[in-house]
Protein backbone atom coordinates (compact mmCIF):
# COMPACT_ATOMS: atom_id res chain seq x y z
CA UNK A 1 0.00 0.00 0.00
CA UNK A 2 1.32 3.41 -1.26
CA UNK A 3 1.58 6.26 1.73
CA UNK A 4 -0.83 8.89 1.63
CA UNK A 5 -0.71 12.00 -0.16
CA UNK A 6 0.02 15.71 1.16
CA UNK A 7 -0.41 18.52 0.07
CA UNK A 8 1.52 21.45 1.88
CA UNK A 9 -0.03 24.95 1.27
CA UNK A 10 0.56 28.70 2.11
CA UNK A 11 -2.28 30.73 1.99
CA UNK A 12 -2.88 34.37 2.43
CA UNK A 13 0.10 36.74 1.69
CA UNK A 14 3.00 35.46 3.76
CA UNK A 15 6.08 35.23 2.08
CA UNK A 16 7.98 33.29 4.76
CA UNK A 17 8.01 29.13 4.29
CA UNK A 18 11.04 27.52 6.05
CA UNK A 19 8.42 25.78 8.16
CA UNK A 20 6.57 24.65 5.48
CA UNK A 21 9.46 23.42 3.39
CA UNK A 22 11.09 22.09 6.54
CA UNK A 23 8.13 20.12 6.89
CA UNK A 24 7.22 18.82 3.22
CA UNK A 25 10.88 17.80 3.37
CA UNK A 26 10.33 15.90 6.92
CA UNK A 27 7.01 14.02 5.26
CA UNK A 28 8.33 13.55 2.21
CA UNK A 29 12.05 11.71 3.59
CA UNK A 30 9.51 9.87 5.27
CA UNK A 31 7.82 8.08 2.30
CA UNK A 32 5.01 10.03 1.75
CA UNK A 33 3.82 11.62 -1.41
CA UNK A 34 4.04 15.20 -0.90
CA UNK A 35 3.47 18.24 -2.87
CA UNK A 36 4.31 22.16 -1.71
CA UNK A 37 2.07 24.88 -3.53
CA UNK A 38 4.46 27.79 -3.21
CA UNK A 39 3.92 31.11 -1.21
CA UNK A 40 1.11 33.07 -1.51
CA UNK A 41 -1.90 31.45 -2.57
CA UNK A 42 -5.37 32.31 -1.85
CA UNK A 43 -7.75 29.48 0.15
CA UNK A 44 -9.63 29.04 -3.37
CA UNK A 45 -6.21 28.01 -4.97
CA UNK A 46 -5.04 25.54 -2.00
CA UNK A 47 -8.67 23.87 -1.68
CA UNK A 48 -8.71 23.22 -5.77
CA UNK A 49 -5.15 21.65 -5.80
CA UNK A 50 -5.72 19.12 -2.93
CA UNK A 51 -9.10 18.28 -4.94
CA UNK A 52 -7.40 18.03 -8.18
CA UNK A 53 -4.74 16.50 -6.63
CA UNK A 54 -6.14 13.66 -4.97
CA UNK A 55 -4.40 14.50 -1.91
CA UNK A 56 -5.85 12.97 1.41
CA UNK A 57 -4.12 15.69 3.85
CA UNK A 58 -3.37 19.89 3.89
CA UNK A 59 -0.90 21.18 5.80
CA UNK A 60 -1.88 24.77 6.30
CA UNK A 61 1.30 27.06 7.10
CA UNK A 62 0.73 30.90 8.21
CA UNK A 63 3.17 32.99 9.81
CA UNK A 64 1.34 35.82 9.23
CA UNK A 65 -1.51 35.97 11.94
CA UNK A 66 -4.69 35.75 9.43
CA UNK A 67 -4.85 31.51 10.34
CA UNK A 68 -7.71 32.29 11.73
CA UNK A 69 -9.56 33.63 8.79
CA UNK A 70 -7.38 31.70 6.42
CA UNK A 71 -7.54 27.87 7.71
CA UNK A 72 -11.27 28.75 8.34
CA UNK A 73 -11.84 29.74 4.20
CA UNK A 74 -9.85 26.70 3.22
CA UNK A 75 -11.83 24.29 4.80
CA UNK A 76 -15.31 25.85 3.94
CA UNK A 77 -13.69 25.74 0.45
CA UNK A 78 -13.11 21.80 0.57
CA UNK A 79 -16.84 21.34 2.36
CA UNK A 80 -18.31 23.25 -0.37
CA UNK A 81 -16.90 21.14 -3.01
CA UNK A 82 -17.37 17.64 -1.43
CA UNK A 83 -14.10 17.38 -0.30
CA UNK A 84 -14.95 18.08 3.73
CA UNK A 85 -13.05 14.18 4.36
CA UNK A 86 -9.65 15.73 3.32
CA UNK A 87 -7.33 15.99 6.38
CA UNK A 88 -6.84 19.60 7.67
CA UNK A 89 -3.72 20.51 10.13
CA UNK A 90 -2.12 23.27 9.93
CA UNK A 91 1.58 25.26 11.75
CA UNK A 92 2.82 28.50 12.30
CA UNK A 93 2.76 30.86 14.88
CA UNK A 94 -0.56 30.34 16.25
CA UNK A 95 -1.53 31.78 20.05
CA UNK A 96 -2.06 28.76 22.12
CA UNK A 97 -5.65 31.07 22.70
CA UNK A 98 -6.48 30.28 19.61
CA UNK A 99 -6.12 26.35 19.24
CA UNK A 100 -9.87 25.33 20.75
CA UNK A 101 -11.35 27.69 17.25
CA UNK A 102 -9.39 25.94 14.87
CA UNK A 103 -9.97 22.31 16.00
CA UNK A 104 -13.72 23.66 16.50
CA UNK A 105 -13.55 24.58 12.70
CA UNK A 106 -11.68 20.96 11.80
CA UNK A 107 -8.36 21.52 11.76
CA UNK A 108 -6.72 18.42 13.22
CA UNK A 109 -3.39 19.06 14.72
CA UNK A 110 -1.72 22.20 15.32
CA UNK A 111 2.14 22.42 14.97
CA UNK A 112 3.63 25.62 16.76
CA UNK A 113 7.72 26.45 16.17
CA UNK A 114 9.77 24.10 18.43
CA UNK A 115 7.42 21.12 17.60
CA UNK A 116 9.68 17.50 17.07
CA UNK A 117 10.02 16.11 13.73
CA UNK A 118 9.12 13.45 15.68
CA UNK A 119 5.87 14.62 16.92
CA UNK A 120 4.35 15.82 13.50
CA UNK A 121 5.25 12.89 12.28
CA UNK A 122 3.07 10.95 14.60
CA UNK A 123 0.30 12.87 14.13
CA UNK A 124 0.16 12.81 10.54
CA UNK A 125 0.48 9.37 10.05
CA UNK A 126 -2.41 8.91 12.90
CA UNK A 127 -4.48 11.34 11.08
CA UNK A 128 -3.85 10.33 7.58
CA UNK A 129 -4.67 6.66 8.53
CA UNK A 130 -7.58 8.03 10.06
CA UNK A 131 -8.95 8.91 6.73
CA UNK A 132 -9.41 5.90 5.43
CA UNK A 133 -10.84 4.13 8.68
CA UNK A 134 -14.23 4.45 9.19
CA UNK A 135 -13.82 2.97 12.74
CA UNK A 136 -12.49 5.84 14.66
CA UNK A 137 -12.96 9.49 14.66
CA UNK A 138 -11.12 12.17 13.47
CA UNK A 139 -11.82 14.18 16.40
CA UNK A 140 -9.76 11.58 18.25
CA UNK A 141 -6.87 12.07 16.29
CA UNK A 142 -6.81 16.22 17.24
CA UNK A 143 -3.03 16.82 18.52
CA UNK A 144 -1.35 19.77 19.98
Amino acid sequence: MSRARILIAKPGLDGHDRGARYVARLLRDAGYDVAYTGIRRSPDQVAEAAIEGGFDAVGLSVLSGAHRELFKQVIDRLKARGAGDIVVFGGGTIPEGDFAYLKSIGVRAIFTPGASAESILAAVEKLVGLRSSSSQSLQEAAVR
